[in-house]
C-alpha cells in the first residue's frame, strides 16, 4: 500500500486481506468443480474457480510488502 501512498499501508493490507477472505469463502462454497459430472457446466465452474483462485492470490501478493515491513512515518512527512 505504500507504493500506492495509502496511509497508513498496515491498515489497508489488512483490509485487502479481508478481501481475499470475502473472495475466497465463497468461492469455495459456490464453485464446487469437483462435485459436477464432466461436461460444459464443470469446465465453466473450474474457469471461474481458478479465477477467482487467482484473485485471491493477487490481493495476497499486493498486501504481503506491507505486512513484512516495520511501519514508518514516511507518508505523513511528505
Amino acid at each position: 500500500m505504500t507504493y500506492f501512498r495509502l496511509a497508513p499501508p498496515a491498515l489497508f493490507a489488512v483490509l485487502v486481506i479481508a478481501l481475499a477472505e470475502f473472495a475466497l469463502l465463497p468461492t469455495l462454497i459456490a464453485l464446487r468443480f469437483w462435485d459436477q459430472p464432466a461436461g460444459k457446466a464443470r469446465h465453466a465452474a473450474a474457469n471461474a474457480f481458478f479465477e477467482h483462485l487467482g484473485l485471491v492470490g493477487g490481493f495476497l501478493l499486493v498486501a504481503w510488502p506491507d505486512l513484512a515491513r516495520p511501519p514508518s512515518l514516511e507518508l505523513w512527512r511528505k
